[in-house]
C-alpha cells in the first residue's frame, strides 16, 4: 500500500485508539504471531513486509501493509517518511534480525517518530555477533558449548585434532540475510570430519566467521528458552519459560511444537546475563540441557524481537509483547506477567507434522505418544479460525508443491546432514 493512502486510514481513526505499533518484518513466523497478539489487544497495527505474498501477509489483523526492503537502509527511509505521517509517536517492533540491527544502528533518524526499545547500540552488536557474543561469555564465565571461531580452511584444519563428533557448524553473524538467502537452516549437525569439510567448502563464502561447536548430547525436548522483557533500569518486567518438544528440521532446526515449563536455572541464567550488559528491550535465549549431566548450556541470545514461540506466554496468560507496548508508552503494566505454570503448548501443525512422521519412521515415537503430545491448551503458529488466511495460504503452497512427486519427497526429507 502507498504512505499517502496508509496515512489517510490510520489518521481518520487515530484521534481515538491507541498509538500504533509498527510492526517490521510481518513476512516471518514472529511476524504475524506479533501483529495479532497486539491487535488483540486493542492496538492498531502497520505492518512493513518484504514480500507481501508470504503467508503472513495474508493476515487482516494489520490495518495497513506497507511493502518495502526490511534488510536494507530503504527499510529506514520508508520509516521517516512513514513516521511523517504518524498523528502520534508510534512504537516499532522489529521482528528480524537484520530488522534489529539496521533500527539500532538508525535510532537517531527514527526516535523523533517511533519509540526504540532496544539496549545500547554496542549491546545490540555484541549480542547478534556470535564471535563476540561467545568470547563474552567464556571471558565471564557463562556457559556454553565448546566452541571454535573458523575464519578460513587452515583454521579448520588446525582444530580438526581437538573435536568430536557429531558436531554443529553455524554462521557467527547470520542477520545480514545473505545465509538465510542461500540456506534453509540456522545450523548443520555434522556427522564427521569429511562433511565437516565439505559442509565448509559449501558455505563459507557465505559469512566472515564460521563456528564450529560441541554438540550437547540430549533430544529436541532438551532445548530450554526463556522470554524476557527488560525496562529501562535493566531488570525484567516480564518472562516466560518453555521447551521445545519437536522441531524441524530434526536436531538443529525451529520450534514446531514447545510447551511451556518450570526452568529455574535457565530463567536465574538469563536474567544473570542480561543484566550483566545492561539490558532493556525484548530478549530471548535459548538453552540445551546436557542429557548426560543435567547442565544447561547457553546456545545463543536473540535480541530486541518477538520470537516464534512469543504467543506462547500470551496463551499462557503472561502478556509478554502487551508489556513492551505500554512500557515504551509509559502507561501503566498490564497485570498478568507472572507465569503459572499451567502447560500451555505451541504448534506450527505442518512442520509438527513433518517432524512426528521423520521420527515415526525411525520408530523413536508412537501414534499414540505423537496424539498424546497434542493435548492440552495451545496456541498455534498459523492456525487461527478469526484469521484464517495464513494458514489456508500455506496449505494451499504446499498443496501446489505436493503434487510434484520430486518436491513431495523433499517436504517429508530431512537434511543431509542429520543422521
Amino acid at each position: 500500500m502507498r504512505l499517502a493512502q496508509c496515512a489517510a486510514r490510520y489518521r481518520a481513526t487515530a484521534d481515538s485508539e491507541n498509538p500504533a505499533a509498527v510492526l517490521i518484518g510481518l513476512d516471518s513466523m514472529q511476524g504475524l504471531g506479533a501483529a495479532r497478539v497486539l491487535a488483540s489487544r486493542g492496538v492498531p497495527v502497520i505492518a512493513l513486509a518484504k514480500d507481501p505474498h508470504h503467508d503472513s501477509c495474508k493476515t487482516r489483523v494489520c490495518r495497513q501493509i506497507i511493502t518495502t526492503n526490511t534488510e536494507t537502509e530503504e527499510l529506514i527511509q520508508t520509516l521517516e517518511e512513514l513516521g511523517r505521517t504518524l498523528a502520534r509517536k508510534a512504537v516499532l517492533v522489529p521482528c528480524e534480525d537484520a530488522n534489529v540491527l539496521l533500527v539500532s544502528r538508525h535510532r537517531q533518524r527514527l526516535e523523533p517518530w517511533f519509540h526504540v526499545m532496544l539496549p545500547d547500540p554496542d549491546v545490540v552488536e555484541m549480542l547478534m555477533d556470535k564471535t563476540s557474543f561467545y568470547s563474552y561469555a567464556a571471558e565471564h564465565g557463562f556457559p556454553i558449548p565448546a566452541t571454535h571461531l573458523i575464519r578460513n580452511r587452515q583454521e579448520l584444519e588446525d582444530v580438526m585434532g581437538t573435536l568430536t563428533f557429531p558436531c554443529i557448524l553455524k554462521p557467527a553473524n547470520s542477520a545480514t540475510g545473505l545465509w538465510e538467502r542461500n540456506v534453509t537452516v540456522s545450523a548443520f549437525r555434522v556427522a564427521d570430519a569429511a562433511s565437516l569439510r565439505e559442509l565448509y567448502d559449501a558455505h563459507h563464502q557465505l559469512t566472515d566467521v564460521l563456528i564450529v561447536q560441541q554438540w550437547i548430547e540430549g533430544a529436541d525436548s532438551d532445548l530450554y528458552s526463556c522470554n524476557t522483557y527488560f525496562g529501562a533500569d535493566s531488570e525484567p518486567l516480564v518472562s516466560f519459560t518453555a521447551r521445545k518438544l519437536r522441531q524441524w528440521p530434526p536436531h538443529v532446526g525451529k520450534s514446531c511444537l514447545g510447551e511451556e515449563c518450570r526452568a529455574e536455572p535457565v530463567l536465574a541464567e538469563t536474567v544473570k546475563l542480561l543484566r550483566a550488559v545492561r539490558y532493556k528491550g525484548l530478549g530471548y535465549v535459548e538453552f540445551k540441557r546436557d542429557a548426560r549431566t543435567g547442565e544447561y548450556f547457553i546456545i545463543e541470545p536473540n535480541v530486541g524481537r518477538p520470537t516464534g514461540r512469543s504467543a506462547i506466554a500470551e496463551a499462557g496468560g503472561v502478556e509478554l509483547l502487551f508489556t513492551m507496548y505500554c512500557d515504551a508508552l509509559g502507561r501503566p503494566l498490564p497485570q498478568n506477567r507472572q507465569q503459572t505454570y499451567g502447560g500451555v503448548k505451541w504448534i506450527h501443525l505442518r512442520h509438527d507434522f513433518q517432524s512426528a512422521l521423520y521420527y515415526r519412521r525411525r520408530k523413536e515415537l508412537t501414534v499414540r505418544q505423537w496424539w498424546h503430545s497434542w493435548q492440552g491448551k495451545k496456541a498455534y503458529a498459523l492456525f487461527s479460525l478469526s484469521d484464517p488466511g495464513p494458514f489456508l495460504s500455506d496449505l494451499w503452497r504446499v498443496f501446489r508443491l505436493a503434487i510434484s512427486p520430486r518436491r513431495r519427497r523433499q517436504w517429508t526429507k530431512p537434511l543431509r546432514s542429520t543422521p
